[in-house]
């Protein structure tokens, strides 16, 4: 069975283990089939990338396609992609404000940033913002020691989720989607990406179906799963022992009920 790898950038307390555990449970749910594995975190001093301070947000920022070059040279043999996700925000080139992701089809490797999806990313006070880097130079990373994480929200999580699955969906060969209401359906800014669905329209199901080979049926049961398991990372099973067991977080999944209601409906007419 083939392997979607993901990888969190950055420190180790950027993006919580239990965070990384959710989206590694909801990936296996929605790609069925597909065995997700976990890598280790890696500091951004390991990738060698190219860092500065955006002159709009005032805020840390790491060059994508560096990181891309990175992560093709560690993408293990047996994986369909590897993808990493960072809590740091993402340009790709110097002339580029910004960039929430980035990827490369044809080498199967992406990297997502979710620092714009916290709530207070836009606002004056976010706390990630940084004055000047206090050495010029290129290879110092202890500005990224300690960086500040966004407050784990359910709304936070629901977008993280929209978009490991939009971005590894173009990874398995679908294209942007323009016919229906679609989560391959293509956005320009925030507020266009809250407006696309969870879901994937009937075509692109299909799509992706016949790249994965799943029953629709058991997918579906499996994305109910898991959100009704509010802590567990792989749907239906419960890890023996974590060694977060002392400060399992109740999973935020306040903002997939409406979708969990369509994937019951969906599961009924099945059924039938």
């Amino acid at each position: 069975m083939e392997e979607a790898c993901h990888w969190s950038l950055g420190n180790t307390r950027s993006i919580s283990e239990e965070y990384v555990r959710w989206l590694k449970g909801y990936c296996e749910a929605f790609f069925y089939g597909l065995r997700v594995k976990l890598l280790e975190p890696v500091p951004i001093s390991a990738t060698r990338c190219s860092f500065r301070i955006n002159d709009s947000t005032q805020n840390l920022q790491i060059h994508a396609g560096q990181i891309l070059k990175f992560l093709k040279k560690r993408k293990p043999e047996d994986a369909f992609c590897v993808v990493g996700i960072t809590m740091i925000d993402l340009y790709p080139r110097d002339s580029w404000n910004f960039v929430f992701g980035q990827a490369s089809l044809t080498d199967g490797v992406g990297i997502f940033s979710f620092a714009r999806y916290g709530s207070d990313f836009y606002s004056s006070h976010y706390e990630g913002k940084v004055k000047k880097l206090q050495k010029k130079s290129s290879s110092d990373y202890s500005v990224f020691d300690n960086y500040y994480i966004p407050e784990v929200t359910s709304v936070l999580l629901l977008r993280s989720c929209k978009t490991l699955t939009h971005e590894i969906g173009h990874i398995f060969g679908l294209r942007h989607c323009q016919w229906l209401a679609c989560l391959m359906q293509g956005s320009n800014h925030l507020e266009e990406a809250d407006r696309r669905p969870l879901n994937l329209c009937p075509i692109c199901l299909r799509k992706l179906q016949s790249a994965v080979g799943f029953s629709i049926q058991e997918r579906y049961k499996a994305l109910v799963r898991w959100i009704d398991d509010e802590s567990t990372d792989t749907p239906g099973v419960t890890p023996k022992h974590s060694r977060e067991d002392n400060v399992n977080l109740p999973k935020p999944v306040e903002a997939f009920k409406e979708w969990k209601e369509w994937i019951t409906k969906c599961l009924a007419i099945l059924q039938k």
